[in-house]
C-alpha cells in the first residue's frame, strides 16, 4: 500500500490497540453496530494463521466503523473475524474448516484449545455486554432498532473480473428474515425509503431486501430472541462499491457519502419506531 493510500486509510480507521470493541451510549432508538470491522488478532492466533493480511482483509469488513461513526449509540468490534466471528454461534465462531471460511484453509495445523477458548471467551462477554447495553436502551425508548452494518465483495471472480451482475447484488442489501418483517414494517419501509431517495453521488443506490443475504447471522437472531417485543435488528450489507476489495483501497469520497447515508436515516427510524404497535 502506497503511503497515500495509507494516510488516506488512517483517517477513516480508529487505533484499536488491545480492545475487543468500543461502545458508544447517546439519546437514540437506533444502535449501528459494526462486528465485522475489526482486523486485530492476538500473536498466539496469528501465529498459527495460514492467511496473509491481505487474504484476512478481503473477507472482512473494513471501514464499516466509519460508515456508523455518526450514530450515537455504536458498538465496534475490533478483534478479526478469522479469531472469533461474533455473527456465528458459539460453536461456529472459530473458523475451523475451507467450509466455514470461503473455502480458505485458515490454521497451519490444529488449534490448542487453550487459544479457542480465549478467543470463545470474546464471544462470550460480547453477548453478555450486548444484552445489557440493550436492556438500556429499552428502559430509555421502550422499542429500539439495530443497524447491524457489514459489507461484502461483487468481484470475487478477481480483481480484473467483471463484478456480480446487479439483479443479485443490489448497493445495499437489507436482510430481515429473522424478525417480524409485517411489525416493523414502518421501520423497514422508511429506512428502504431514505436510503434511496438520498442524492447520492453519481446516481442513487439500489437497496434491495433479501437478495444477497437474508440477515441470518447471529447477531440478529440474538437479539430478535432476547427482545421479541421491542428489539429490531436489521442486516445492513454494503456493497463493497467503497474500496477496491483485492487491494484494500479506500475510495474516500465515496466513504463519507455513506457515512452521510446513514446519518440521514436515524429521525426516520426513531420516528418510526413510535409507530410500531
Amino acid at each position: 500500500m502506497n503511503m497515500s493510500v495509507a494516510r488516506q486509510t488512517n483517517d477513516l480507521t480508529l487505533t484499536a490497540a488491545g480492545e475487543w470493541w468500543t461502545q458508544h451510549r447517546g439519546q437514540s432508538p437506533v444502535v449501528a453496530t459494526a462486528i465485522h470491522n475489526g482486523h486485530a488478532m492476538r500473536d498466539a492466533m496469528k501465529d498459527l494463521c495460514n492467511l496473509s493480511e491481505e487474504e484476512r482483509l478481503r473477507e472482512e469488513d473494513p471501514f464499516t466503523e466509519f460508515i456508523v461513526r455518526d450514530v450515537p449509540n455504536r458498538i465496534v468490534v475490533h478483534r478479526s473475524r478469522f479469531e472469533v466471528d461474533i455473527n456465528r454461534p458459539r460453536d461456529g465462531a472459530i473458523y475451523l474448516r475451507p467450509e466455514q471460511a470461503w473455502g480458505l484453509n485458515v490454521w497451519a495445523g490444529d488449534l490448542p484449545s487453550e487459544i479457542t477458548e480465549a478467543s470463545l471467551a470474546v464471544h462470550d462477554e460480547y453477548y453478555a455486554m450486548l444484552k445489557s447495553y440493550l436492556r438500556g436502551i429499552e428502559r430509555c425508548h421502550g422499542r429500539f432498532v439495530v443497524l447491524d452494518v457489514h459489507s461484502y465483495n461483487h468481484r470475487r471472480a478477481g480483481p480484473g473480473a467483471d463484478p456480480a451482475i446487479a439483479a443479485e447484488a443490489p448497493d445495499v442489501n437489507i436482510g430481515t428474515i429473522s424478525m417480524d418483517r409485517k411489525k416493523w414494517a414502518p421501520v423497514i419501509d422508511g429506512f428502504m425509503e431514505a436510503v434511496q431517495s438520498f442524492d447520492f453521488p453519481g446516481g442513487r443506490l439500489d437497496v434491495g431486501e433479501n437478495i444477497a443475504f437474508q440477515g441470518r447471522g447471529y447477531q440478529a437472531r440474538f437479539i430478535h430472541e432476547q427482545f421479541p417485543d421491542t428489539g429490531c435488528a436489521i442486516a445492513v450489507e454494503f456493497k463493497k462499491i467503497f474500496m477496491e476489495e483485492w487491494t484494500g483501497e479506500p475510495f474516500v469520497e465515496t466513504l463519507r457519502a455513506l457515512r452521510q447515508v446513514l446519518a440521514s436515516t436515524l429521525p426516520v427510524i426513531a420516528d418510526a419506531v413510535e409507530s410500531v404497535r
